[in-house]
């Protein structure tokens, strides 16, 4: 029988909407989830011929983030955890557009392409978020799987990042952790607990933290992981998904976008609040002070704040290794590009990792050295080096801020950020914009760029870049100046401008004020 019989059969109960064409951009494909049922067929199929390709687990995940509830959405996931190579993403891209006939012929191309053995066995993990309509999005991807005789494993709800660490675990067997939500949660809250051993005199109050789990995923699963942490971490959670949809104003864009704290949440003027996004792979803090004016920590915050603990205990190790001497080889912090999303991730090399083990069991390393090599090597174990995750972010912060005795106003003034502003543009195809230099200079629309630099040009201490939304038919704009007034001014100068050049749909922006 041939291979693709079944693939055949199982297709025609998921056929592809006439004249819907979508692109797999950043974050995989999202549409309002009635138009995805055949694309999550095909991405069943797809990550049989990925899991074949690599001869490893392959993840995907049926999520849309900080989209509406009425949307949905499918990425797959990369045998080490990542996110699935750029050079496989023109794949999905044509399995999910091909027309109804063609399908099989797609199909051919791809295992032609990549030489891929049929014969071999695909191992798929699945998993999604809180919405509704995942269920049923869920099993038609688990059909394509089996229709490519692949075997699946469905992870239920799970936040993404939980499913990345799951597909990781699988791939090392076992070296990085246990391939499951069980073997996440005690994993982290291991070392968080280890971890926060090291903060003396740390009061309840200090170690309070208001969490926005912006109704969705991530409010479920921080539940399920706080059973662990034991007294070592004190979190009241609001925007639990009992009384309002997923995301409705609420959430990290939400909060990045508006500058202002979810709607649904309490808290007394200098307490430290924090926000996740609908599948929990992005975080922000915020506070409000006396005067009641809000103050966001977002991506750049996150990382300065890591960054600086990370070296201080490095600086207290380097004398023990000699890797230390290049730290720039020895750790990196992914931050996000220009247009902070706060999908902050901290990857160790292989090498600082058994380094750091080493000295740690090293009986003749001073005590110093020691206690630091050790708080570096819980730092690795509660950080998810696979992909930008909010509870392993949140439980490094709120480690890093009781060690140090920090509040979160001396947090956020360890810089001054100058007064900025993001907002989006509908346009008819993101695709039109196209950048480079880390997404801080545009290539396309013509004349965009140009447009950019010369109204920047007007406002003291400014700066604007454009980008295109990796999830939907908008363009994100960053624009910041020397005062809110002029970061605002800025940002809709810009956002005509993209209006204008790049196809915008709807009403011209309006001013901010």
């Amino acid at each position: 029988m041939s291979p693709f019989e079944d693939v055949y059969k199982e297709s025609k109960f998921h056929p592809k909407l006439e004249g819907l064409l979508l692109p797999y951009g950043t974050a995989g494909f999202r549409s309002n989830a009635n138009h995805l049922d055949h694309i999550m067929f095909r991405m069943g199929l797809l990550a049989v011929l990925r899991s074949q390709n690599t001869k490893a687990t392959i993840g995907v995940m049926v999520t849309a983030s900080h989209n509406p509830e009425e949307d949905n959405g499918v990425k797959i996931i990369d045998p080490m955890g990542e996110m699935m190579s750029t050079s496989w993403e023109g794949y999905a891209t044509q399995l999910a557009n091909a027309e109804q006939e063609d399908l099989i012929d797609a199909l051919k191309e791809i295992i032609e392409k990549e030489a891929i053995d049929l014969s071999l066995e695909a191992k798929v993990f699945l998993g999604k978020d809180t919405r509704k309509s995942g269920v049923k999005l869920s099993e038609a991807v688990i059909s394509g799987v089996s229709a490519l005789g692949g075997h699946s494993k469905d992870f239920g709800l799970v936040t993404t990042p939980q499913l990345h660490y799951a597909v990781r675990c699988q791939n090392t067997k076992g070296k990085y952790g246990e391939p499951s939500v069980e073997g996440y949660n005690k994993k982290l809250s291991a070392a968080f607990i280890q971890l926060t051993n090291n903060a003396f005199n740390c009061t309840d109050d200090q170690k309070h933290l208001s969490v926005d789990g912006a109704n969705g995923i991530g409010a479920l699963k921080l539940r399920e992981i706080e059973c662990h942490l034991k007294k070592s971490a004190h979190i009241t959670l609001f925007n639990d998904g009992s009384k309002r949809k997923l995301n409705d104003q609420c959430g990290a864009d939400f909060v990045k976008v508006h500058q202002k704290a979810p709607i649904g949440i309490e808290m007394n003027p200098g307490e430290r609040g924090c926000s996740f996004d609908g599948d929990a792979d992005r975080i922000v803090y915020y506070y409000t002070d006396s005067q009641r004016r809000f103050h966001l920590l977002d991506g750049d915050k996150i990382a300065t704040l890591i960054s600086i603990f990370l070296k201080e205990l490095l600086t207290q190790v380097s004398s023990q290794i000699h890797v230390l001497n290049k730290k720039t080889h020895f750790i990196y912090i992914v931050m996000c590009s220009t247009l902070c999303s706060c999908h902050d991730q901290v990857v160790f090399s292989k090498s600082a990792e058994d380094q750091i083990h080493q000295l740690a069991e090293d009986p003749s390393a001073n005590d110093e050295a020691k206690r630091a090599a050790r708080m570096l090597q819980s730092s690795v174990n509660v950080i998810n080096q696979t992909i930008g995750d909010a509870i392993s972010d949140m439980l490094l912060i709120e480690a890093i801020l009781a060690i140090k005795g920090m509040t979160i106003q001396q947090w956020h003034a360890i810089y001054t950020d100058l007064p900025n502003r993001q907002i989006k543009v509908k346009v008819a195809d993101r695709r039109v914009i196209d950048t480079t230099d880390a997404e801080r200079r545009a290539v396309s629309p013509a004349g965009l760029q140009e447009a950019i630099d010369s109204l920047v040009k007007r406002h003291k201490k400014a700066r604007s870049f454009v980008r295109p939304s990796g999830t939907e038919d908008v363009v994100r704009i960053y624009a910041e100046a020397e005062t809110q007034e002029s970061a605002d001014a800025l940002a809709h100068e810009v956002s005509l401008a993209v209006y204008r050049l790049a196809g915008g749909v709807g009403d011209e922006p309006k001013p901010l004020h």
